[in-house]
C-alpha cells in the first residue's frame, strides 16, 4: 500500500513537472511575427486598422509588428493618429516593400517612427513636404517665383500688381505649416536616433532616397529582399520600446502572421473616398426632398436619411471646406426654385454653385482624397435634370386639376336613368348614382353634374351646343 501511494506521489511530481516545462516550451515555439499592410493612401479607414491590429499584436504579446508600408502619402491627421498608436505599441518595425513600393510623404513621417527602419531593394522614401490646395509649395523662400510666374514674367511686362498682404499672409502660412512638419519629423528621427538633417530636407526640399541611399544616409538601420531576410537581420537586435525599458528581438523562428483589416475599417475605407461621401451626401439631400414633394412614399425619406447620416459621418473623418458646402446647398436650392419657376437664370447660378461647391469641398490635395471630375459632371448634370424634370413633373400634377372627389365630378356628363318629381337615378363616370334636380328630366336624357353631396348627384340640364338647336 505505502508502495502505490508512493508512485502515486512520484507521478503527480511527474505530471507537475511537465506541466511547468510545458509553458516555457509554448513561449519559445510562440515567437509571433504580425504583418499589418499600409497600402495606398492614408486616411481614417488605415488609422482604424493600424489601431486594431496593433491592439491585437499586444493582446497576443507578438515578438515584433511588420508594418509593410506602400504609400503615396495621405491625410495629416489620419497620419498622426498612426504615429501615436506606432509609438505606444511594442517594437513596429516599418518595411518598405515590396520593390517597386514607395513610403513618400505621411509614409516618411511613419516609418521614422517605427523602432526599426527597413526597406526593400529597388524602393524610396521622402517628398514629405505638406501640401495645401491654393498655397505655393512649402520651403520656397518669400518672394521665390515658380515656373508659370517666371515664364509670365519674361513673356508678359505688363502683369499684374501682386498684393503685398496676400504674399505675406501666405508666406506665413506656409511658414507655418513647414515648421511644424520639420519640427514634428525631426523630434521622430532624434527619439529613433536617424538622420534628422536630411529628414529636414525630406520636408522643406521634397527629397527622397533610395533604399542603399536612404541606408548610407543613416535614414533607415536595414535593407532586406524579403520578410524572411529582413526577419533574420531582426533577431538578436536591442530595441528600446515605450518605458525606456529594452527588449532583444528573438525573430529567427518566429511565425509570420498577417492581419487584415476588419469590417470597421473595410465599411471606413468605402465611405471615406471622396467620391462615394460626395455621392451619398447628394442621395440624401434628394431623397429627403422627394420624400417631402411626396409624402407617403417612405422609400426615399428612409434611404435618403440613411444615405445622408452616412455621409456627413464620412465627411466628418475628412477635413472639408465649409464654404464648399454651402455652395453646395445654395446651389441644390437654387435648382429647386428653379423647378417651381422656371427662370433659366436661376438653374444656370445653381448648376455653377453646385459645381464650384464640389470643387472647393476637401481643403487638402493629399493622393487619393480628391473629388473626380467624372462625379462632379455627372452629378451635377443627374440632379439637375432630376430638379428639372422630376421636379417640374410633381409642379405640374399639383397644378392639374383634380381627378377624384366631388371636384373630378363637377362638370361629367350623365344619363337619366329614371325620374319621378324631382329624384331618380342617373349613369355617370361607369357608376350608377342616386341624382336629384331642380327641373324633371325623362329617361335617357342627357344631363350634368353640378355637384355632389354625400353620394348623392345634384344634376342639371346639359347647355345645348352650337350647331345642334341651341344658340351659340
Amino acid at each position: 500500500m505505502q508502495t502505490m501511494k508512493a508512485a502515486l506521489v512520484a507521478a503527480i511530481g511527474v505530471v507537475a513537472l511537465i506541466c511547468c516545462l510545458l509553458p516555457s516550451s509554448a513561449e519559445e515555439n510562440s515567437r509571433l511575427a504580425l504583418i499589418v499592410s499600409i497600402e495606398g493612401a492614408i486616411g481614417p479607414a488605415s488609422a482604424s486598422y493600424v489601431k486594431e491590429a496593433l491592439a491585437k499584436a499586444s493582446e497576443r504579446r507578438a515578438e515584433v509588428v511588420l508594418l509593410r508600408i506602400n504609400t503615396p502619402g495621405g491625410l495629416n491627421s489620419s497620419m498622426r493618429e498612426i504615429i501615436a498608436d506606432v509609438l505606444a505599441s511594442p517594437v513596429p518595425v516599418g518595411y518598405v516593400a515590396p520593390s517597386g513600393a514607395h513610403a513618400a510623404s505621411a509614409g516618411t513621417y511613419i516609418l521614422y517612427a517605427t523602432h526599426i527602419a527597413a526597406m526593400a531593394p529597388g524602393t524610396n522614401i521622402g517628398a514629405a513636404t505638406p501640401v495645401q490646395i491654393g498655397g505655393p509649395l512649402p520651403g520656397l523662400p518669400s518672394g521665390t517665383p515658380d515656373k508659370g510666374s517666371k515664364d509670365k514674367k519674361d513673356g508678359d511686362q505688363q502683369s499684374e500688381p501682386k498684393d503685398p498682404s496676400k504674399d505675406q499672409f501666405k508666406d506665413a502660412m506656409t511658414a507655418k505649416v513647414t515648421n511644424d512638419a520639420v519640427a514634428f519629423i525631426r523630434s521622430l528621427a532624434e527619439l529613433r536616433g536617424r538622420n534628422a538633417d536630411w529628414a529636414e530636407k525630406a520636408v522643406r526640399e521634397a527629397a527622397t532616397l533610395s533604399a542603399n541611399g536612404a541606408l548610407q544616409s543613416h535614414a533607415i538601420e536595414l535593407v532586406a529582399r524579403d520578410q524572411a531576410e529582413l526577419l533574420r537581420q531582426l533577431d538578436g537586435r536591442v530595441v528600446e520600446v515605450a518605458g525606456g525599458k529594452t527588449q532583444r528581438l528573438a525573430t529567427k523562428d518566429a511565425v509570420v502572421e498577417a492581419i487584415d483589416p476588419g469590417w470597421i475599417s473595410r465599411f471606413l475605407a468605402v465611405i471615406t473616398d471622396p467620391n462615394v461621401a460626395f455621392i451619398l451626401l447628394m442621395v440624401g439631400i434628394y431623397g429627403l426632398i422627394f420624400e417631402f414633394m411626396s409624402p407617403g412614399a417612405v422609400a426615399p425619406g428612409v434611404v435618403g436619411a440613411i444615405c445622408l447620416l452616412i455621409g456627413l459621418y464620412a465627411l466628418n473623418l475628412l477635413p472639408i471646406n465649409y464654404a464648399g458646402l454651402a455652395l453646395m446647398l445654395v446651389g441644390i436650392v437654387l435648382l429647386t426654385v428653379e423647378a417651381f419657376n422656371p427662370t433659366v437664370v436661376i438653374g444656370l447660378g445653381g448648376i455653377i454653385a453646385f459645381v464650384l461647391g464640389a470643387l472647393m469641398l476637401f481643403r487638402v490635395e493629399a493622393p487619393g482624397y480628391h473629388l473626380s471630375w467624372w462625379v462632379i459632371g455627372t452629378t451635377a448634370a443627374v440632379f439637375a435634370g432630376f430638379a428639372l424634370v422630376v421636379l417640374g413633373s410633381l409642379r405640374r400634377a399639383a397644378r392639374a386639376p383634380e381627378r377624384v372627389g366631388a371636384q373630378a365630378m363637377r362638370g361629367l356628363p350623365a344619363e337619366v336613368l329614371d325620374w319621378s318629381g324631382s329624384e331618380g337615378h342617373v349613369f355617370a363616370h361607369g357608376e350608377r348614382w342616386q341624382a336629384r334636380g331642380a327641373e324633371t328630366f325623362k329617361p335617357g336624357e342627357t344631363v350634368e353634374v353640378a355637384n355632389v353631396v354625400d353620394l348623392t348627384l345634384l344634376i342639371r340640364r346639359a347647355p345645348a351646343r352650337t350647331g345642334e338647336g341651341g344658340t351659340s
